[in-house]
């Protein structure tokens, strides 16, 4: 039983579809069909999305570790993490059933719908989504155990993150906005069915989802600079397949750098603006059945 459910946007200052839907259904409500729902919606960073940047000091959603929690790290967003956590949480004996994170990417990855653990609860979750709505992408990070993830959304029981784009850092499309409504609705519904324990549940078909592999970094040269930059073939194309020998950077010399795996991978992230310092072209995944 999903007592409390908690939305949250904003975790990232800049990445405004769930800061808006957040203002919005704050401002006017929830749709009526969810008000069985106990649903707390807040703003994460607000001092973040004052300033429309994504962090102040560190990254507010990679602070959620049990070892970051419990350390002294005096960066304004280690401090707030301990404040959510409290409020939340706390991270391990917590007041939240379910945690909804919303967020943006400069990515053309769609309506992504990241799941963390691989259980009968998200296995369902992804499932109905899916079905809910077809054009959504199901991303699986289970390669950590849920606790050991530094996401916001972990300070909950169960956890999930919305991401959706391309859109920019720091404005608002009213088509990304559109999607990021969509998946938040299809959530709410999913979770008003598995509190009424809708037998539906367990008749739905498996869907198509892709499994996290690896960040993948652009080429350096010997003083730390890049040499390539993504090739226009895969740029906007996130989960569409990479083969063996197809081009993924063009270098600044003309010259092609190409994907050398023994099998086709799924880029998602592709060309992320948040990760630029840190030099992420993109993350690989597999297509899997969920």
């Amino acid at each position: 039983m999903l007592n409390t459910i908690t939305l949250t946007g904003g975790t990232h200052g800049n990445e405004t579809s769930g800061i808006q839907l957040i203002r919005d259904w704050l401002k006017f409500g929830l749709p009526s069909r969810f008000s069985s729902l106990n649903v707390d919606c807040s703003l994460a960073n607000t001092a973040a999305i004052a300033a429309n940047v994504r962090f102040l000091d560190e990254d507010l959603n990679r602070q959620f570790t049990t070892e970051r929690l419990a350390g002294d790290n005096p960066a304004r967003e280690a401090v707030l993490a301990k404040e959510l956590n409290q409020k939340f949480g706390p991270k391990g004996n917590t007041r939240t059933d379910f945690f909804i994170d919303i967020h943006n990417t400069t990515s053309n990855m769609g309506a992504t719908l990241i799941i963390l653990e691989n259980d009968d609860f998200n296995v369902k979750l992804a499932r109905f989504v899916k079905q809910a709505m077809p054009e959504a992408n199901i991303l699986v990070e289970d390669e950590k155990a849920f606790a050991d993830h530094g996401y916001l959304c972990t300070v909950g029981k169960k956890g999930v993150m919305i991401e959706v784009g391309a859109q920019p850092q720091g404005v608002l499309r009213e088509d990304v906005y559109q999607l990021t409504l969509t998946m938040a609705e299809a959530i709410l519904d999913f979770c008003v069915a598995w509190n009424n324990q809708d037998a539906a549940l367990n008749e739905l078909p498996s869907c198509e989802a892709f499994r996290l592999g690896y960040e993948l970094k652009f080429p350096l040269d010997e003083d730390g600079m890049r040499k390539a930059m993504i090739h226009h073939s895969i740029q906007d194309q996130d989960f569409i397949p990479l083969l063996p020998g197809a081009p993924m950077f063009r270098g600044f010399d003309g010259s092609d750098y190409v994907w050398d795996g023994e099998k086709e991978t799924y880029p998602h992230f592709v060309n992320e603006a948040a990760y630029h310092k840190l030099d992420v072209a993109f993350s690989t995944s597999d297509r899997i059945e969920f």
